[in-house]
């Protein structure tokens, strides 16, 4: 092998190793992990969770590529109410045909910083109700100690993606619900 094929393996090597190390991957623990949402009407605030069924992301924060999903299980929302549950499966969510929401991770914009807060932007597409939505999660990740808390809040406005208003004639639901999601990931080496 010549001394330029040599110093180019060399040199490739070197930047591939490099590129590896700057990449970043994490999984997200259910039991760590907190999907809530919030339906506003006239009368009163309605108030609910979902539970996280699984989720992972890797990005290299260099280049924001980032690839991964975070998949809510919708069958299993709840609001405290059975009856109210049951009409929200049945007629808004469709949770029979439609049992989860997953959002597909595409580029991740800013770092994690080693202390105090780091806004990241997550890219991507989240499919609820049997559609794809492009979705721009604005998260807010602290610090603390070997962990990261990090946290999103964002609109859905179901009705124009094509899910049912709830409203009725005395009942005036809005039609955007708000999301809050929050968990824990370890803030690695």
């Amino acid at each position: 092998m010549s001394v330029h094929k040599l110093c180019f393996l060399a040199f490739s090597l070197t930047a591939i190793s490099s590129h590896a190390a700057s990449s970043l991957s994490y999984e997200l623990d259910p039991a760590k992990t907190t999907v809530q949402f919030t339906l506003h009407d006239v009368l009163h605030t309605v108030h609910g969770k979902f539970k996280l069924k699984r989720g992972s992301i890797s990005f290299d924060p260099d280049s924001a590529t980032a690839m991964g999903e975070i998949v809510i299980d919708v069958a299993g929302g709840t609001t405290g109410s059975a009856a109210r549950d049951r009409r929200m499966h049945q007629e808004v969510l469709e949770s029979d045909r439609y049992p989860e929401a997953t959002f597909t991770v595409s580029r991740v914009d800013g770092k994690l910083a080693s202390q105090n807060q780091s806004p990241i932007a997550v890219h991507g597409v989240l499919n609820i109700h049997g559609a794809d939505h492009e979705l721009t999660l604005l998260f807010q990740a602290e610090r603390a100690g070997d962990k990261y808390v990090v946290s999103t809040r964002f609109i859905i406005p179901y009705v124009q993606w094509g899910m049912k208003n709830p409203s009725t004639l005395l009942l005036k639901v809005e039609p955007n619900v708000e999301m809050d999601i929050k968990t824990t990931i370890n803030a690695g080496p």
